[in-house]
């Protein structure tokens, strides 16, 4: 195989961080024709597109991805050579980027990325953002796994793989309060006020089901579809809250909240999903039990 032509690699890498061939063209002072004849030689030498066609757009394909992080370390390296003879080393990381759902809860994101947090020789991209939008970054290759509560509802989506990572119970937790007589489920609920997820979590829809069942209505102080915000809420009302217990470990371990109790039956399941690729991400194996 011939030896790889840096020029080609350093117009796939300008081409991508523009996005454009027109920009690229003009910041390398090159006419679009002859970039897109280099770009073409470089992807026939390596035997896959980089590139496809959205109107007007060039997205990257799985395979330039790949090229692309390749040549970021390719010229990453050519800086770092040039700071280290000025006295400026730098270090080169590998990179993971993670998609989380906007509701999950942040512990279980912490416990999830803990292996990786700290390490000199990783970077750790995290972005939010709603099922939909981070699946289209997932299938777009921007993002190398997708945190969520649930597994992919499109049964079409066949290239995608749906990991169980967890299960957490879940509970009703309240602050502390000497006064409060042991708690029958569900029926106190009637009088007792109550903070919920919102009717987007698949623990919110179980749990109206069960109360429904029993002919119990709720006093909802507030329906919430950020576990963050439904955590600090929790701190601040007299109320109770349904939540898996991680969610708000650390105030349990404080004594700020105590679990009032826990609903039998009714869990949270915590995924990765990820996408099935020739070159997956190599860091996600040390995360992902397979």
């Amino acid at each position: 195989m011939a030896a790889l032509n840096y020029h080609h690699l350093r117009y796939f890498w300008a081409i991508a961080h523009e996005g454009s061939l027109t920009r690229a063209a003009e910041r390398l002072s090159l006419s679009q024709s002859a970039l897109s004849v280099q770009l073409g030689k470089l992807e026939q030498q390596l035997g896959h597109p980089l590139f496809e066609r959205a109107g007007k757009r060039l997205l990257l394909t799985e395979a330039g991805r790949i090229a692309l992080d390749y040549a970021d370390t390719v010229f990453q390296a050519g800086d770092e050579l040039v700071s280290t003879m000025q006295g400026r080393p730098l270090n080169s990381r590998q990179v993971l980027r993670v998609g989380a759902l906007t509701t999950l809860s942040r512990n279980f994101q912490l416990e999830f990325l803990r292996p990786l947090v700290g390490r000199a020789d990783v970077e750790l991209i995290v972005r939010s953002g709603t099922m939909r939008e981070l699946l289209a970054q997932l299938e777009a290759h921007a993002v190398d796994v997708v945190l969520a509560n649930s597994a992919p509802k499109d049964d079409a989506r066949a290239s995608l793989r749906s990991h169980l990572l967890d299960q957490q119970p879940v509970a009703l937790v309240g602050r502390p309060n000497a006064k409060r007589r042991r708690f029958r489920f569900p029926q106190d609920l009637r009088t007792e006020p109550i903070l919920l997820p919102s009717l987007d979590s698949e623990i919110r829809v179980a749990f109206d089901r069960l109360l429904e069942l029993a002919g119990v209505r709720p006093i909802i102080l507030a329906e919430v579809d950020d576990m963050a915000m439904l955590r600090l809420l929790a701190r601040e009302s007299d109320g109770l809250t349904l939540v898996p217990p991680i969610v708000v470990r650390d105030e349990l371990a404080a004594g700020e909240l105590v679990e009032v109790c826990p609903i039998a039956n009714l869990s949270e399941t915590f995924y990765a999903i990820t996408q099935k690729r020739r070159f997956p991400n190599p860091l996600l194996a040390e995360l992902i039990k397979r």
